[in-house]
């Protein structure tokens, strides 16, 4: 089971890795897990996308939190 903590986390890697492609990197691997049939590893790159998305938005609200 993957949990939160491991997805931000894996979010922050690629996200230092890739820099602003880091959501390409991750959709491309939730792509290929489909296409394997690994329902359960493409849900948590979704999930990682997702994350991602919201790690590089530049448009955070007033007290709005990130997590």
């Amino acid at each position: 089971m993957t949990t939160k903590v491991d997805i931000w986390r894996a979010a922050n890697v690629l996200v230092k890795q890739h820099g602003e492609d880091a959501a390409i990197v991750a959709a491309q691997r939730d792509d290929a897990l489909l296409a394997e049939g690994d329902i359960e590893g493409q849900r948590v790159f979704k999930e990682i996308v997702r994350v991602i998305i919201e790690l590089q938005r530049d448009n955070i609200g007033e007290g709005e939190r990130i997590n």
